[in-house]
């Protein structure tokens, strides 16, 4: 049985997870929205990675005996000034989901659960590169400006991903 302090933050980053991946969904409507369809395609598939690592963490805490307990999910940001304020958002979000996951690790530590440790292991080498994928567009949309050009060539680019591509690489 897992320790009650590690069930109920497994069950705080479930749902910092499926938030996550409903934020996506909002920027994703936006990008549609705009006839930004590339973008668009990058954020939905965002969408499906963080529900991926929602149900991930839910499994995980089934296995061990855990009860999952969801929250309430808060209304997604749909409105933006412009595709680099989206992406400037979306690094916040992995910024702070990747804090969530360091504290989650370090709670683990303390309690000495080195099976939770070991299945965050994955989940924190994931926050490296889900940073490094936003960080890579931002660079690009601000080296873009208001080059049109520019952005419709890298709404192209991003439309390209697919499941299990790094927008980084395919950007």
């Amino acid at each position: 049985m897992i320790h009650q302090d590690l069930q109920t933050a497994l069950n705080k980053q479930i749902n910092q997870e499926f938030s996550a991946a409903y934020h996506y969904l909002g920027m994703a409507t936006h990008f549609e929205e705009q006839n930004l369809d590339g973008f668009a395609n990058w954020m939905l598939l965002q969408f499906a990675e963080e529900q991926s690592h929602g149900m991930r963490l839910l499994r995980y805490l089934q296995d061990r005996g855990g009860r999952v307990q969801l929250a309430a999910i808060e209304s997604p940001k749909c409105d933006f000034q412009n595709p680099l304020e989206v992406f400037k958002t979306s690094l916040k979000q992995e910024q702070s989901n990747t804090e969530a996951i360091n504290n989650l690790y370090e709670l683990a530590t303390n309690l000495n659960d080195h099976a939770t440790k070991s299945h965050l292991q994955w989940f924190l080498d994931e926050q490296v590169e889900e940073e490094k994928s936003v960080e890579d567009i931002i660079a690009l949309l601000e080296r873009i400006g208001d080059d049109t050009a520019g952005l419709l060539y890298l709404n192209d680019k991003l439309g390209e991903r697919t499941a299990g591509g790094s927008g980084a690489d395919q950007a």
